[in-house]
Formats: C-alpha cells, structure tokens, sequence
C-alpha cells in the first residue's frame, strides 16, 4: 500500500478500533504497527504536557499511554485531506476533557505526516493554540 490516501485512511480506521478495542493499556498496537514505520517520529510541541519527541512503535504506545493519562476523553471529529502526498496534510477537529481539570476543549488540529515507502515516518502535528490546551491539563 503505497498511496498516501490509502494509507491514512487505514491508519485512522485501525486508530479508531484500537480505542474502540480499549486502548492504551488494554488494545494491542499490532494493528496499527503496519502503518508505522520502524522508526517513526512524532513530534509534539515541547510547550504541552506530552510534549517532545516519541520514537518508534514503542514511543508510539508510550505516547498513547500519557494522552490516556492526560485527557479523559478525546474525540477525533471531522477530518480533511488538506494535501496528499510524499507529505500529506491532515486538519483533524478534536473535542476533548482534561482529566486534572475536568475542562472540555474543542480545538483544530494541522498534522504533516511524512510517507515513506507505504508507512508513516514522522508525524508533526501543530496545534491552535498549545497554552490553553497546556492550562486546561495542569492541575
């Protein structure tokens, strides 16, 4: 599987029945390893409570694991293919609770994930607006 549609689409697809399945925790990563390359990298803005760089499947489900920790629900809503592509663009909508808080937010997300040979090889999402998303998760 080689095209970046296909691709993404899969990867939210086995995304959403990892959480459906449990989660972190609880769900296997297996479906969703394919998606993902060995060493992949997410990075996330050092200014949020799960900042910094994750590496690989295992900093994938460490990662997983802290947003559990983080927020109480995240919803993943609508969804545009803004490019597709080498890099593609994703906006993803996100309403999400805090757990230290208790605040519900609803905020835009801008990933550009880069594809490489079928996989996910580094994701860099950017957020709206990091200080309040950091504000509603301090307790």
């Amino acid at each position: 599987m080689t095209d970046p549609a296909a691709v993404l689409n899969g990867m939210y697809q086995a995304e959403a029945e990892y959480f459906a399945a449990g989660g972190p925790g609880s769900a296997s990563f297996a479906p969703l390893a394919p998606y993902f390359a060995e060493d992949v990298v997410l990075h996330q803005a050092d200014g949020l409570p799960f900042g910094g760089d994750w590496h690989g499947h295992a900093g994938l489900e460490k990662f997983f694991l802290e947003m559990s920790r983080i927020w109480e629900t995240f919803e993943i809503g609508e969804q545009e293919f803004l490019a597709l592509g080498a890099t593609s663009v994703v906006l993803t909508q996100v309403r999400a609770r805090a757990r230290a808080t208790g605040q519900e937010l609803e905020f835009p997300i801008l990933q550009a994930i880069r594809i490489e040979d079928g996989r996910i090889a580094e994701v860099r999402p950017f957020y709206w607006d990091t200080a309040a998303i950091a504000e509603a998760c301090r307790s």
